[in-house]
């Protein structure tokens, strides 16, 4: 019994962890000017970017430091913002919907492809206005909407 049980939990943990598929576009856009179509179209909703973390400058920045050689990408940055109104919303819904904000939308470019924009996706439910909020953004700042 013991055993079967703790197979199970095992299989349940090895779910969870798994991640999910990303929500991605990919673009001839350059990165450059997809980032500045992600500024603006988060402005335009009002919202502040609270964060930009720069996570491809940081990968090549410390891959002599860990004796690696691959370069993964030319360029990637995610963007960091909240919205006030939505996530009160889905808050009062479930509280537990906190561990999704700060929202994130990235964008990134390996070497050789497309630039890709994309964000994780949200749970069925309340969050996804959060994800139709992000797919909006998404969209319009490589000028699909």
């Amino acid at each position: 019994m013991k055993r079967f049980l703790m197979a199970g939990i095992i299989a349940a943990a090895a779910t969870v962890a798994q991640a999910q598929e990303a929500v991605t576009y990919t673009t001839e856009d350059s990165f450059d000017d997809v980032i500045f179509g992600l500024e603006n179209a988060i402005l335009d909703e009002g919202l502040v970017i609270d964060h930009v973390s720069h996570t491809g400058d940081m990968l090549e920045r410390t891959k002599g430091d860990l004796d690696a050689e691959m370069t993964i990408y030319d360029m990637a940055d995610i963007y960091s913002f909240c919205s006030a109104a939505l996530s009160r919303e889905v808050m009062e819904a479930d509280p537990m919907n906190v561990q999704f904000c700060p929202y994130n939308i990235f964008v990134a470019q390996r070497p050789g492809e497309q630039v890709m924009i994309g964000y994780r996706p949200f749970p069925e439910g309340e969050m996804q206005k959060i994800q139709a909020l992000l797919d909006g953004i998404v969209r319009n700042a490589i000028g699909l909407d």
